[in-house]
């Protein structure tokens, strides 16, 4: 329960159901995160909601610490991928090793047979595989399933999502309805532990992240200014590059190797083709052959007409039918047919 409108009506519905609910809040803030953030997921204001929500609903309520976790998988992998010149997505690793895997911990040890959670999206068992597929959430607007693409079947097998079926409007009522206090509490939109968006600040101050001065090049190698590190660009930036050019310019390149911000003219942006690796599917154990599927490069992306191949050990080659503007890598491609997330995996660059 992360003291949210989501989590909140997530633990009604499941009253209504008639399942026994126990709640549960995984502390994941390092100490200093807690002054930056105190109203967000990862703050004492949030533990304080989700407490409240409980005493409503007259159900346990239990506040464990996994910091260290935090620490590991999502804090260290998100400063090392800037590092070497990627962009990463915190919140699949945080679903991935924190909220369906240490939880799952959790429920063992409280005697409980599923956990449930506030993201809109839908898990069902195919009756002709066995195999359990993640779903779309119905309201499209809201539909997380992007962020849930690398879950495993054993994962998924005790999950619960009540919202799947759900509007935010409809989640909204339901709190209401219950009069819990989360029900009008805006959302967030941030990563949790960087509050004001301000990635390259939150690396400075957290230690993981100093100065070390490069070369801004364009594409034929030609050095037009000096960068202070590539951690902090990313893919598609135009703004705060700190030279002066005839022509709007983009980031085209982060070369960890050479320390290299490579910059260029909107239009080089755009491609039709990249790999991802690390791959996990859905629908099956491998993909053995190619496969139409729609691909989304981030999770705002609407998606994208592509073809998938097998390329070996794990790996992807994606053939989009339209080329894509800022295909980013770090980031996670996901791939679908319709409202089943058939997999998934990491772009390279």
């Amino acid at each position: 329960m992360s003291g949210g409108v989501d989590s909140s009506a997530t633990a009604a519905l499941l009253l209504a159901q008639g399942y026994e609910v126990i709640g549960i809040t995984l502390k994941l803030w390092p100490q200093d995160c807690v002054q930056r953030a105190e109203d967000k997921c990862c703050g004492p204001q949030a533990v304080s909601d989700a407490r409240s929500v409980c005493d409503k609903l007259d159900i346990p309520y239990y506040l464990v610490d996994e910091s260290a976790e935090f620490q590991k998988h999502v804090i260290q992998y998100f400063a090392s991928e800037y590092k070497a010149g990627r962009t990463p997505n915190p919140c699949v690793m945080c679903n991935q090793n924190l909220k369906f895997g240490r939880l799952l911990n959790w429920a063992d040890q409280l005697g409980a047979d599923y956990i449930a959670t506030g993201h809109f999206a839908r898990v069902e068992k195919d009756g002709e595989s066995s195999r359990y597929l993640l779903k779309r959430g119905r309201d499209t607007r809201k539909d997380q399933s992007y962020f849930l693409f690398s879950l495993r079947q054993e994962q998924l097998a005790r999950t619960l999502f009540p919202l799947g079926e759900k509007t935010k409007g409809d989640t909204r009522d339901v709190a209401r309805h219950c009069q819990l206090k989360t029900a009008d509490k805006e959302e967030s939109m941030e990563i949790c532990f960087v509050p004001d968006n301000d990635y390259g600040g939150f690396l400075r101050k957290s230690g993981m992240a100093s100065n070390h001065a490069g070369e801004i090049v364009d594409t034929e190698g030609r050095v037009l200014g000096h960068h202070q590190g590539i951690e902090f660009f990313t893919i598609g930036q135009r703004k705060g590059l700190g030279i002066t050019t005839s022509k709007p310019v983009y980031v085209l390149d982060l070369d960890a190797g050479l320390n290299r911000v490579v910059v260029g003219e909107d239009a080089a942006l755009s491609r039709d083709t990249f790999k991802a690796d690390r791959c996990h599917w859905h629908l099956f154990e491998e993909l053995s052959e190619p496969m139409d599927v729609v691909a989304k490069i981030r999770y705002n992306h609407p998606g994208a007409a592509a073809r998938i191949t097998p390329d070996g050990c794990g790996r992807v080659a994606v053939t989009l039918h339209e080329p894509q503007r800022a295909i980013t890598p770090g980031q996670a491609a996901v791939f679908y047919q319709d409202d089943i997330v058939v997999g998934g995996g990491w772009i390279l660059r």
